[in-house]
C-alpha cells in the first residue's frame, strides 16, 4: 500500500515570498487559498486570497478565467465599500503576478484585502447553542424560562443585524452567492481591551460553558468569490434562501429566528417586499426538490 503523500500548496506570488512574518495558510479550497499576512507594516494584518492556476486547463483559458474571477471579486468589493457596506477593503490585486516560468504560472492571481478581526457568526452560534444546552438544564424551571427568553432576545438582535447588512449589499446591486454563517464576521466596536467584547470572546475557552458568548459588534460580509452584480429579485431571493438553509442545517436552535433576519433586511432595503415574495417561490422549488430527491 502506497504511503499517503503530504499536500504542498502552490508557491506564493513572488511579492509575498519574503515578507516578515511569512503568510500563514488559513484555508484551502478548490478555487482559492486564504492566507493571513501583513500590509506595509508588520503590525497591519491583511488577508491574501490566492487563486492558483489549474494545470489541467489550457494555459490561455486558465489565465483568462482566473483573471475574470479575481477581478469580479475585487470589483464587487470596491462597489460595496463605496456604498458603505461592511466588507473588507481592497488593498491590492494582481491577475498576472510578476515572475517567470513555472513560478508565475503557479501563482495564478491574488487579491489582498483588509483583515476583519473577529469570530465567524458560525462559531458564535455554535458556542451559544452548546452553552444553552448545558446551562439551562442546570437551572430551575422558572429561571430557565427567564434565561432562555433573555438569550433568545440577544440572538434575535444578532439576526436583525445580519439582515441589515445583507439588505445593504443587495441595495448596492451585489448578490453574494454563498451566504452562510461562515462568511459573516462579528467585529466588535473599537473599545479598550478590557471593554472590548471581541477580545473577551477570543479569551473565552471554547470548552468553558460558564458564560454565554458575546454577540456585540458589527456584522461584516466576507468571501465574495462567487459574487456578482445583479438587480434581479430572483438572485436576491436565492441569497436569502441559502442563508435560511444554512441556519436551519448548521444552527437548529436559531432556525425559528429567520424572520428577524428578514425584518432587518426589510429595514435596510426598500425593494425587500418584492424579494420576499420571490423568496416564497424559491422555497417552494426547494421543497419540491427535497421531496423528489
Amino acid at each position: 500500500m502506497a504511503a499517503a503523500t503530504t499536500y504542498t500548496p502552490p508557491s506564493l506570488p513572488p511579492l509575498f515570498t519574503h515578507t516578515n512574518p511569512p503568510p500563514v495558510l488559513l484555508f484551502q479550497g478548490a478555487e482559492a487559498h486564504l492566507y493571513k499576512t501583513t500590509f506595509l507594516t508588520p503590525e497591519t494584518p491583511a488577508a491574501l486570497k490566492v487563486r492558483p492556476t489549474k494545470a489541467y486547463r489550457h494555459e490561455a483559458l486558465d489565465r483568462r478565467l482566473t483573471r475574470q474571477r479575481v477581478l469580479q471579486e475585487a470589483r464587487c468589493l470596491l462597489r460595496l465599500v463605496r456604498e458603505g457596506v461592511r466588507v473588507p477593503a481592497v488593498l491590492s490585486v494582481d491577475w498576472e503576478p510578476s515572475g517567470g516560468g513555472d513560478q508565475q504560472r503557479a501563482a495564478g492571481a491574488w487579491l489582498l484585502m483588509e483583515w476583519i478581526d473577529g469570530p465567524a457568526v458560525r462559531v458564535v452560534l455554535e458556542r451559544w447553542e452548546a452553552w444553552m444546552k448545558t446551562s439551562l438544564s442546570a437551572l430551575g424551571q422558572e429561571d430557565a424560562v427567564v434565561k432562555k427568553e433573555e438569550e433568545e432576545t440577544r440572538v434575535k438582535d444578532l439576526m436583525v443585524r445580519i439582515g441589515q447588512v445583507v439588505g445593504s449589499m443587495h441595495k448596492a446591486g451585489i448578490v453574494h452567492g454563498d451566504l452562510t454563517t461562515s462568511n459573516l464576521i462579528l467585529r466588535a466596536s473599537d473599545l479598550p481591551l478590557d471593554q472590548n467584547p471581541e477580545k473577551h470572546f477570543e479569551r473565552q475557552n471554547p470548552n468553558d460553558m460558564t458564560e454565554s458568548p458575546s454577540m456585540a459588534g458589527d456584522i461584516f460580509l466576507i468571501d465574495f468569490g462567487l459574487a456578482s452584480t445583479s438587480a434581479y429579485d430572483e438572485d436576491r431571493a436565492v441569497d436569502l434562501y441559502v442563508l435560511e438553509r444554512a441556519l436551519g442545517s448548521t444552527h437548529p436552535m436559531t432556525e425559528g429566528f429567520f424572520s428577524h433576519v428578514l425584518q432587518g433586511y426589510s429595514d435596510s432595503f426598500k425593494g425587500a417586499k418584492s424579494v420576499l415574495k420571490k423568496l416564497e417561490d424559491v422555497r417552494m422549488r426547494g421543497r419540491k426538490r427535497s421531496m423528489l430527491g
